[in-house]
């Protein structure tokens, strides 16, 4: 499912990352290429090859981020949301063994390097999406079923 929305927090991130590497990073590594191509026989040249080989992932980055960034709708805080579980929402469910998973509720552009984020097409967060604290949350698994109870709710800053 290719789900188009973002924070405001992930979207400014996405944009950050773009200007680094479009302003930053790029300019010294296609330096670092006119360099080596200068040396002549580019063949052999490891730190052509190497960096010829980085500038075509930034591109690839920084196109994928300029796609992304066009269809993406940011989603903001609205105090009508308040005692419930929707996007945007720190969700903590605790089980019969008082375990506890304590997650955000974001898009799936935000959730890579991030243990804390959940994206909102993942089946627990689905199972969570308009429940209140003391709601029972069930979520089936190749395992079975697992139960959970949403014990908090918040949507403070993370």
């Amino acid at each position: 499912m290719n789900t188009n929305i973002i924070t405001p927090e992930g979207y400014a991130k996405l944009e950050r990352e773009l200007n680094q590497l479009w302003r930053e990073e790029r300019p010294e590594v296609t330096k670092k290429v006119q360099w080596a191509a200068s040396l002549g026989d580019r063949s052999e040249n490891a730190d052509y090859q190497y960096n010829k080989k980085r500038l075509r992932e930034i591109d690839r980055r920084v196109r994928f981020i300029k796609k992304r960034l066009e269809v993406l709708r940011v989603i903001e805080y609205n105090p009508t949301q308040e005692g419930k579980a929707y996007f945007g929402a720190w969700v903590t469910l605790v089980d019969d063994d008082d375990k506890t998973l304590t997650f955000r509720i974001v898009g799936p552009d935000e959730i890579y390097g991030r243990k804390d984020y959940a994206s909102v097409n993942a089946p627990i967060v689905r199972a969570c999406l308009g429940k209140a604290v003391g709601d029972e949350v069930v979520v089936r698994t190749p395992e079975g079923s697992k139960e959970w109870e949403v014990e908090a709710i918040s949507y403070r800053a993370g």
